[in-house]
């Protein structure tokens, strides 16, 4: 066996139905008495729900998470949580949320305690991303790891089918390029196969019944093990890609995920065909990028960039700044060949031969 490295996060993590009955002892464990609740607007609702668990620990409730989170937003947060004397953040949802609350952490170090409410895998990662002038920056500091994650499978069963879907390809993703990383070692090569196999294994039965309390059990789960494979490893062309379209045009993160991921893979088959073996055994089918664009189609989600809202002039721009700063993918980046890619992408296509 070959040297590696591997270091575990240091996130206490809370599994379980109804595990979000413990958050008032995690907040007791963390020692904090003003906790700022994090949400998007549509899920201000289930925050307030939340925050009630919480009588007299609550600072407020600060319902403006939006994806790529703009800088505008993380300066509001963070000047209202020092505005609080809040002495921790509480981030109710998806990656969207969790993002916000990392953006207050960067500066000022405030504890995170997550509830995920999506797959996104955010909170289980020390990676941190702000939009600022259409550009998506993004970056690693211990300090934005949140310190608990309660995963309640119970939040989720109101997701609705088709975020259901892409959340949990957009989990799956993480896995995907942590199994070609350069600085992936055996231990997080298992985690990402096996939440490959767990999250793709949910998608049928909540297909069937959105309300299956196991399956949406095992997404979580699954979930779980990819965001830790995201915060372990370095990621490639994939992740790139998702980041400089959904933060220079303002695409949905999750979907550009789902739609990318086939092509991607594709590009880098031949140059990690171990990893795309062990994608393949995880979804159960021959080939891995088709085996995601098949998944996809299956299951209703948008298999086109043009479907999501990429404008056909933006194409040239992403490829300009997806390789305007190298970064480690399997396969060297090709202008040409990535400009193919997108194109392919944006209508649709299959991954390409």
């Amino acid at each position: 066996m070959e040297r590696f490295v591997y270091t575990a996060s240091p996130s206490r993590i809370v599994f379980g139905a109804d595990s979000i009955d413990q958050l008032p002892a995690e907040i007791e464990r963390l020692g904090a008495q003003r906790a700022l609740v994090l949400c998007t607007p549509n899920q201000r609702g289930q925050a307030q729900a939340i925050a009630d668990r919480l009588p007299g620990r609550v600072a407020w409730i600060f319902d403006e998470a939006a994806m790529h989170v703009p800088i505008e937003t993380a300066r509001r947060a963070r000047a209202l949580a020092s505005e609080l004397k809040a002495d921790c953040a509480l981030a109710v949802g998806g990656g969207s949320t969790v993002g916000l609350g990392k953006a207050i952490a960067l500066e000022s170090g405030l504890p995170i305690i997550a509830v995920p409410t999506t797959y996104a895998g955010s909170e289980a990662t020390p990676i941190y991303g702000i939009t600022e002038g259409g550009l998506k920056k993004t970056g690693r500091d211990p300090r934005v790891l949140p310190r608990v994650v309660i995963y309640d499978p119970k939040l989720t069963l109101s997701l609705p089918l088709d975020l259901t879907v892409t959340s949990a390809i957009n989990a799956m993703a993480h896995a995907a390029e942590g199994l070609y990383a350069h600085d992936g070692n055996p231990v997080i090569s298992l985690m990402a196969e096996e939440g490959i196999r767990a999250c793709a294994a949910s998608l049928q039965p909540l297909r069937e019944n959105p309300r299956d309390l196991p399956a949406r059990s095992l997404a979580l789960y699954g979930a779980w093990l990819c965001g830790t494979v995201l915060g372990a490893v370095s990621m490639g062309l994939h992740h790139k890609l998702c980041h400089t379209l959904g933060g220079t045009f303002d695409l949905p993160h999750a979907q550009v995920h789902t739609v990318v991921l086939p092509h991607a893979l594709r590009y880098n088959a031949s140059a990690a065909p171990e990893a795309m073996a062990r994608i393949a055994k995880a979804l159960g089918v021959a080939d891995a990028p088709m085996g995601f664009f098949e998944l996809a189609r299956t299951h209703g989600a948008a298999v086109s960039l043009k479907a999501i809202g990429m404008p056909a002039n933006g194409l040239e721009q992403a490829v300009d700044l997806a390789v305007s700063n190298q970064y480690p993918n399997p396969r060297p980046l090709d202008s040409v060949a990535l400009r193919t890619l997108l194109d392919r992408a944006l209508d649709g296509a299959p991954p390409g031969p």
